[in-house]
């Protein structure tokens, strides 16, 4: 076959991001690949080896030439190219046909799918259980007056249930606010903007719906950049994982829901193709203004995260976890005081040694919901016995 006549993404294949998943077969290594976006459902399998080939799929190179640099066969690339486009893992009109349809399907339905908020069950009586249980084991932290925000991990339910608990259990028996913005964190995106939903959430436990009169307004004063990326909310956990909690206490409230960058990161290119926290939350807060009613915020905010899964050479150990605890008690001390700005600062001058992810977030709820204080609850470090990883977690009160 001639290289000239193969359509122009297998020609020059430009690999999308995706997910490695070690497997093992017959005693040999393999990985499969994973869409982290979740447009596809299917995996590609290939050996270990084929892993820094893909790092040559950047578009950049015909096929041919990449298969000169690493002496291998044309014929093998081109069926490995093709592979990764069947399951939507090249850039091109395959992947662009698979976004188009669950954009559709999602603005069909009116909500992204439940996903990561199935793990606490699948039915709305099995999360109510495991809620219920979940705040009786908690203790109540006594805050008498309704929070304007509250900030609770996005960890899997089972390392981080504690301080979810500890955080909702505030909001339990409080009237229900005319809306609730959350506000999570992008790990798997492409974004490396604010991404606003435009639709609702579901869970096993309903459908909290979008605040459109809120959103539309955002959407009509930062235009197409605050929405180019919403297919990021379908494979994203930190929104996703506080619904049922939300459901649990006020039933199916309106949400405006964002994943916010990290401030500290510059982005890809500043070409104003994308907004900024700092529009973000000036426009939210314009919005808000004009709707009126009572707004309750949330982050959607973990910690540190440190062990040699994050790259680190050490397991952590004892001796580790004290000195990242110190660590975070200093910056939630800054982020206590409620200025967003001495916050950001000490997080920049720190340079985050322990990988907060939620720097953005955590800096936009004190810029949005302007709190008169600040309560620490609870402080949590869920690690492994090996040391493998250790991820850290507060729940906080805004009064």
């Amino acid at each position: 076959m001639s290289i000239d006549s193969l359509p122009e993404h297998i020609r020059r294949p430009h690999v999308r991001p995706y997910q490695p998943i070690p497997l093992v077969k017959d005693g040999k290594q393999f990985i499969a690949l994973r869409d982290p976006a979740m447009l596809s459902q299917r995996t590609m399998v290939v050996p270990v080896n084929v892993l820094p080939i893909l790092q040559l799929f950047r578009g950049d190179r015909p096929i041919d030439q990449i298969a000169s640099q690493i002496n291998g066969q044309v014929n093998q690339l081109i069926e490995l190219a093709r592979g990764l486009d069947n399951i939507g893992l090249l850039w091109g009109p395959t992947f662009e046909h698979l976004e188009e349809q669950v954009q559709q399907k999602i603005k069909t339905q009116g909500a992204f799918p439940a996903n990561a908020s199935l793990s606490l069950g699948t039915t709305e009586a099995a999360c109510r259980e495991a809620l219920d249980e979940y705040f009786n084991q908690t203790e109540d932290p006594e805050i008498d007056t309704v929070p304007v925000g509250i900030v609770a991990p996005h960890l899997d339910y089972q390392r981080g249930w504690p301080n979810y608990a500890a955080a909702y259990y505030c909001l339990r028996n409080t009237p229900a606010p005319q809306r609730v913005v959350i506000l999570g964190t992008n790990h798997y995106g492409m974004g490396d903007g604010v991404v606003l939903a435009e639709y609702g959430f579901d869970s096993p436990m309903g459908r909290c719906p979008a605040d459109s009169p809120v959103i539309e307004r955002i959407v009509a004063d930062l235009g197409r950049p605050i929405v180019v990326d919403q297919l990021d909310h379908v494979p994203e956990h930190s929104v996703q994982l506080h619904m049922p909690w939300l459901q649990y206490c006020f039933g199916s409230v309106p949400v405006i829901a964002a994943l916010i960058p990290d401030p500290l990161a510059p982005m890809i290119k500043d070409d104003g193709q994308r907004a900024t926290g700092e529009q973000f939350v000036a426009s939210l807060k314009d919005a808000l203004e004009q709707v009126g009613g009572r707004t309750l915020f949330i982050a959607s905010s973990d910690l540190s995260h440190v062990g040699p899964q994050f790259g680190e050479p050490r397991p952590v150990d004892e001796r580790r976890r004290f000195d990242v605890e110190k660590h975070d008690r200093d910056m939630m001390a800054k982020f206590i005081s409620g200025d967003a700005q001495e916050f950001l600062a000490a997080m920049r001058w720190s340079k985050n040694p322990t990988r907060w992810c939620s720097i953005g977030n955590m800096t936009a709820i004190l810029e949005l919901a302007q709190p008169q204080s600040i309560e620490l609850i609870d402080y949590r470090q869920a690690y492994d016995e090996k040391g493998m990883v250790m991820v850290s977690s507060a729940a906080m009160a805004l009064i």
